[in-house]
């Protein structure tokens, strides 16, 4: 099957630092992907050059099998990619459907859309409405402003924006970061139904009980490149730490040894 999105040999460096090192990355169609690393793997770099946030010195970018290049985050949001960055990049003092259609608002039909650059501010709501019912998000009005939500639900909307533009790929950066159990439970419920829903997402974690909750597959990277792709349900968390961490590492016949031992723990 042909990656929905896969990265071949990625180089980025900032002067003497390299931060991707031939970094390598594909994600399947259907799936929850987790990139996990230490701080300064370099998976951020990775995530960045996905999404169009950062351009690579060297290596390629392909989308359903076919190479494209990004010299910006819209080039990526053309091709069906959108990203849910920590921050959340949600306007505070907005309501939660001018939230939803940042930067792709609605316009009016006919000539008050045309000449007068009305929005369709009844449209927008309807649509907000729709998709997060869609999610199974539970908030009552459209008109609430952003700033008066709780954590998890702008969480919440900044996820349901990337689900409903997003037609290949959603990128979540830490999404249960700043969360409680009830909240970061009901983020996992989220992915999960957008999973459901046939949209491929890649969620970056520090997280490992998260990670293993909802991953089909974790992507771990270490030194600027990807160092192995396991499955939660063959692989254990600690496991996944001494990859991560350089205590162990994955041969190519899929067994995990420890550094400087001959013989590997074969699964």
């Amino acid at each position: 099957m042909t990656p929905v999105l896969e990265a071949k040999g990625l180089v980025k460096r900032y002067g003497r630092v390299t931060a991707m090192d031939g970094a390598d990355f594909d994600l399947r169609a259907g799936e929850v992907l987790a990139v996990v690393g230490d701080n300064g793997a370099g998976k951020s770099t990775l995530i960045k050059a996905l999404s169009g946030a950062v351009i690579p010195d060297e290596g390629t970018i392909l989308v359903d099998g076919n190479e494209v290049r990004f010299h910006g985050p819209l080039d990526a949001r053309k091709h069906g990619i959108e990203t849910v960055y920590q921050d959340l990049a949600l306007a505070p003092a907005q309501d939660i459907a001018t939230n939803l259609f940042l930067g792709r608002e609605k316009r009016r039909a006919g000539f008050l859309g045309g000449a007068f650059r009305l929005l369709d501010s009844s449209g927008m709501r309807t649509e907000a409405r729709r998709v997060l019912d869609e999610l199974g998000i539970d908030i009552k009005s459209m008109t609430q402003p952003v700033e008066t939500l709780s954590g998890g639900q702008r969480q919440a909307v900044a996820v349901a924006r990337a689900a409903a533009f997003g037609t290949r790929v959603v990128i979540m950066d830490e999404p249960t970061a700043a969360l409680g159990v009830a909240e970061s439970a009901k983020v996992l419920e989220l992915i999960g139904r957008i999973r459901d829903r046939g949209l491929p997402v890649v969620l970056i974690s520090h997280n490992m009980p998260h990670v293993f909750e909802i991953a089909d597959r974790v992507h771990v990277h270490r030194l600027g490149r990807r160092v192995a792709v396991v499955s939660p349900r063959t692989h254990s968390m600690n496991e996944v730490v001494g990859l991560l961490t350089g205590a162990l590492r994955m041969n190519e016949d899929g067994s995990i040894q420890e550094v400087g031992v001959t013989t590997g723990l074969n699964r």
